[in-house]
C-alpha cells in the first residue's frame, strides 16, 4: 500500500483488510469504547468487515475516508485519521483515534492537520466539522488547536447521545 500523505513523522494510507489486527485492537481500546462507542467488533472477521463496509466503501464512493496513521520510524500503526461524510451532517467531518500509548506527542495534531489540508487541496473542501462526546475533553482541545470552534450540540437520532459539533472554514 502506498502513502497518500506523509508528514515529518507519519505516513497515512488507505486501510485494507490486512489491517484487521490493528483495527480490532483500536476499536476495543477503552478510550475508543468510552468516547466513540462499542461497534461490536470482537473478531478478526468483524474487523475485516468494518474496514470493507466503512473506510473501503467510502474510498470507492467518495474518494476519501479514514486512513491508517503509521509512524515512519519502525512502520508502526498508531491510529486512524481521515475524512468522513455522514448522512446526518451537511459537511465532511474529520475523525481520529489513536492508541493511548502514542498520546501526548503531537501525533494527532500532525495527522489531523495534514488530513485537513489534504481535504482542502485534493477534494476542494471549504469547511470541515467534527463531533465529540461531551466528556471527550482531549479531542475538543485538539479540535480547537486545529482551528475548529464549538458550534452547537446535536443528536443523530432522538435516542442517540448528544454530541458536540465543531466546525471551521478551510
Amino acid at each position: 500500500m502506498h502513502a497518500l500523505l506523509d508528514t515529518p513523522r507519519l505516513i497515512h494510507r488507505r486501510l485494507s483488510t490486512e489491517d484487521a489486527n490493528f483495527i480490532l485492537e483500536l476499536l476495543n481500546d477503552p478510550s475508543w469504547l468510552q468516547f466513540i462507542g462499542d461497534f461490536g467488533v470482537k473478531t478478526l472477521e468483524e474487523a475485516r468487515n468494518y474496514i470493507l463496509k466503512g473506510p473501503v466503501e467510502m474510498y470507492g464512493r467518495l474518494g476519501f475516508g479514514l486512513y491508517l496513521t503509521v509512524l515512519k520510524e519502525g512502520n508502526v500503526p498508531i491510529g486512524i485519521c481521515g475524512l468522513i461524510k455522514r448522512d446526518a451532517l451537511e459537511d465532511v467531518d474529520i475523525g481520529f483515534a489513536f492508541l493511548p500509548g502514542f498520546g501526548g506527542r503531537g501525533y494527532a495534531y500532525e495527522s489531523a492537520s495534514a488530513v485537513m489540508q489534504y481535504g482542502k487541496q485534493v477534494f476542494g473542501l471549504k469547511r470541515i466539522v467534527a463531533i465529540t462526546s461531551p466528556d471527550n475533553l482531549r479531542s475538543a482541545k485538539l479540535l480547537e488547536k486545529l482551528g475548529l470552534r464549538f458550534e452547537r450540540m446535536i443528536k443523530f437520532s432522538p435516542e442517540a447521545q448528544e454530541l458536540r459539533l465543531f466546525g471551521a472554514d478551510l
